[in-house]
């Protein structure tokens, strides 16, 4: 493996940092987009919402394109809106870079394109916000280039600000002042947030690659608007000059995903009644004849089995007339998918009912490349298809091979055509190998024990033997209990199989204890319906739990005993344990340090913290009784005496969190997120914090504020980033100054 090669010449030389990601598998969150290009086989690329832009490789693994963009100060590059491809030159790819139009995004979004498919980037910034983690993000694709003309380029914007045009391959752009409706749909005016009272704006621009070019460019182009009131599909005839309402269109729901069918000189759309990914109680399928000016109502199904709205929508390119489209949203008992290879006149569902509760499947799926979301999301329930599928596609050049996105994954499979033989199943599998959209929320690496374990918002968590296991898919999340979404992980630092971790459900019983190693769970007895969120430690022999919670205080348990309040401390304290002595705790609030002696009972403030408004993060020695370190607004303290003195250390200004690891021979290292020498980075310290070396490169791990930090417990120069979005990544070399 890789790191058994790092560790050889870290025994000799400077070994650099050089970062790759701990193997998940199986994608972990939604991917709202994928597009093949139509004229170029082997090239297809997915979108995610958090994680950044993948490229499918013809092994069904895709490779990650932006992690070297999303910095520090532009996190937000890791949120896709939008992708497009030139049909007229494969290697070109762009995207719509922005992760949020409300206040949590201080950025304004971009255009960026790649001449070697995502390779490398230029960028276009636009004047306003991009969403790709808002509501909305499944529509599309609101991104596209002419198909004859690749300098023109469309992009339809959110949050009123209409269409917009580039007329030079994306490089800038401008107002389409001429388009009318920039959409109206807000699904909830009243929220204060802004995540659910924006204008949810255009769903899509769509070019007629049949219509007649004018003046060197496509001269009909469709674009979809979110408005539910009037109509809602534009289109122009003269190239993007004027634009109208498509003449005699439904009215009612809001477009979703506009395919055109040039054999049959066909549009085909889907609606639903909200934006998704998440909503959706109505809907219908479309078909509008571009000769004609007719539209026909083709939705698969009716009456009371109509309960949900549509949004996937595939074509097959080889046999013009045969179509799949997804149902959104179906929770129970499954998502719904349907196929017709008669332009919509009749279809067949991927189930349906047999002998209620039965049901009668025409398809296997599995999970090979990640076995975990088989054991903990595919065996023993009926929702096997996903939920919140927008993107869904057949392989221009193969009617066999299909994608679709879920909240979980991509799947898909090579044997589509199979739907239509009554005598057949079509075999689906997780195939999103490669993508890592995981968001990491609290990561530990206990000497002696587990390397690693995960806490993962949406998909519980994770544990990894050993290092040698960093590239094998786990063989299962935390089970019995799953959270929905695990926030925080610890272990006792004298009996390192002792691992508790906490969940973010408030109402639900948030709190699991493991005996091997976080391999297997129980509830902890003393869990209870109030307490959730925020961050656990576990005292050093594993008898005391202390959990600063997000609603509910700081709470306390000893030997599995009820949760009890601890008054000494602030609400949402930061806190952690000595890892050798069973009765001191640490806790941070504002700018004062807390120190307990009685196993978490009570706490008195500790030593100074000069010039500290925020404790953030407070990290003990796996070694050392006393020895802790704290990262703060103002830097990095150390104390070696329990937190009676502190000394600021080195010149790391402003610090987020805090880890050590092993370095070399008896030596711990330590690794701070914090802004130092080279701007906001993640450091590393060999020598007690004297000096700060950056460990990051040119990597990009988001908002530095946000991430997941561990240090290995068992293997010198090894550490682990966790991020919001990119999963975990790891690297191991020689802390000190860039070879």
């Amino acid at each position: 493996m890789k790191h058994q090669l790092l560790l050889a010449a870290a025994a000799t030389a400077c070994a650099a940092f050089e970062w790759e990601n701990v193997h998940i598998g199986g994608g972990g969150g939604f991917v709202p987009g994928i597009l093949f290009h139509p004229n170029a086989e082997g090239v297809a690329y997915a979108r995610t919402d958090i994680g950044g832009l993948y490229r499918w490789n013809s092994d069904d693994s895709w490779t990650p394109l932006t992690d070297n963009l999303a910095f520090h100060h532009n996190w937000n590059r890791w949120g896709i809106d939008a992708v497009a491809v030139d049909p007229s030159d494969p290697d070109v790819v762009l995207a719509a870079f922005g992760m949020y139009t409300n206040s949590w995004d201080p950025n304004n979004g971009a255009i960026g394109r790649s001449e070697d498919r995502g390779e490398t980037w230029t960028f276009s910034e636009l004047p306003f916000k991009v969403g790709g983690n808002m509501p909305g993000r499944g529509m599309g694709e609101r991104l596209a280039v002419d198909p004859i003309n690749s300098n023109i380029v469309y992009f339809g914007a959110r949050s009123g600000n209409g269409l917009w045009k580039s007329a030079d391959g994306g490089a800038t752009f401008e107002h389409v002042t001429a388009f009318p409706n920039p959409g109206t749909f807000i699904p909830d005016p009243q929220d204060q947030s802004g995540y659910n009272s924006d204008i949810h704006g255009l769903a899509f621009v769509t070019f007629d690659t049949t219509s007649a070019p004018l003046d060197g460019a496509t001269s009909r182009i469709f674009v979809g608007t979110a408005d539910s009131t009037a109509e809602s599909v534009y289109v122009s005839e003269d190239a993007g000059a004027t634009w109208s309402p498509v003449a005699s269109q439904p009215i009612g729901f809001l477009p979703h995903k506009a395919k055109l069918s040039p054999e049959e000189r066909v549009l085909y759309l889907t609606y639903s009644d909200g934006t998704g990914p998440y909503d959706g109680s109505d809907g219908a399928v479309y078909r509008y004849d571009m000769a004609t000016g007719s539209w026909t109502d083709i939705t698969p199904v009716s009456g009371g089995d109509h309960f949900f709205g549509f949004g996937g929508l595939a074509l097959d390119a080889q046999n013009p007339g045969t179509l799949v489209v997804a149902a959104l949203n179906s929770w129970w008992p499954d998502a719904q998918l349907w196929r017709s290879t008669d332009s919509g006149a009749s279809w067949t569902p991927i189930w349906q009912w047999g002998n209620y509760p039965e049901m009668d499947l025409r398809y296997n799926i599995s999970a090979p490349k990640a076995p975990w979301i088989q054991t903990s999301f595919l065996d023993g329930v009926t929702e096997k298809l996903g939920w919140m599928i927008e993107s869904l596609e057949i392989n221009p050049f193969d009617s066999d091979h299909w994608l679709y996105g879920t909240g979980l994954t991509i799947y898909g499979g090579h044997d589509l055509t199979n739907w239509d033989d009554a005598d057949e199943t079509i075999n689906i599998q997780s195939l999103a190998d490669g993508i890592e959209e995981f968001a990491i929320l609290s990561l530990a690496s206990a000497p002696g024990g587990s390397e690693l374990l995960i806490a993962t918002y949406d998909n519980s968590g994770f544990t990894f033997a050993s290092a040698d296991d960093l590239d094998a898919p786990p063989q299962s999340t935390w089970t019995n209990p799953r959270f929905d979404g695990s926030v925080s992980v610890d272990y006792a630092g004298n009996d390192v199989n002792r691992v508790v971790q906490v969940g973010n459900v408030r109402g639900q019983e948030q709190l699991a204890v493991s005996s091997d190693g976080g391999f297997t769970w129980g509830m902890s007895p003393a869990a209870d319906t109030d307490a959730a969120g925020g961050t656990v430690a576990y005292s050093a022999d594993g008898d005391v739990i202390l959990w600063s919670t997000e609603a509910v205080g700081v709470r306390r348990s000893q030997n599995g005993g009820a949760l009890s309040s601890v008054s000494s401390l602030p609400a949402r304290a930061a806190i952690a344990s000595d890892k050798r002595d069973n009765d001191v705790f640490y806790a941070g609030a504002g700018g004062t340090f807390y120190v307990s002696t009685d196993g978490g009972a009570t706490f008195v403030p500790g030593g100074a913290l000069e010039g500290v408004s925020q404790v953030r993060y407070i990290a003990a020695h796996p070694a050392e009784a006393g020895d802790v370190w704290v990262s703060t607004n103002a830097g990095v303290f150390h104390s070696v005496d329990f937190g009676e003195t502190f000394e600021l250390a080195g010149d790391i200004t402003n610090a987020f969190r805090i880890a050590l690891g092993r370095g070399k021979g008896e030596a711990w290292n330590v690794y701070a997120f914090g802004i130092g020498p080279a701007g906001p980075k993640l450091y590393g310290s060999a020598n007690g914090g004297a000096t700060w070396h950056d460990v990051q490169g040119e990597i990009g791990f988001g908002a530095i504020d946000a991430n997941a930090l561990a240090g290995s417990g068992n293997h010198p120069g090894l550490v682990y980033v966790g991020t919001n979005g990119r999963g975990v990544f790891w690297a191991e070399g020689v802390v000190g100054p860039k070879c």
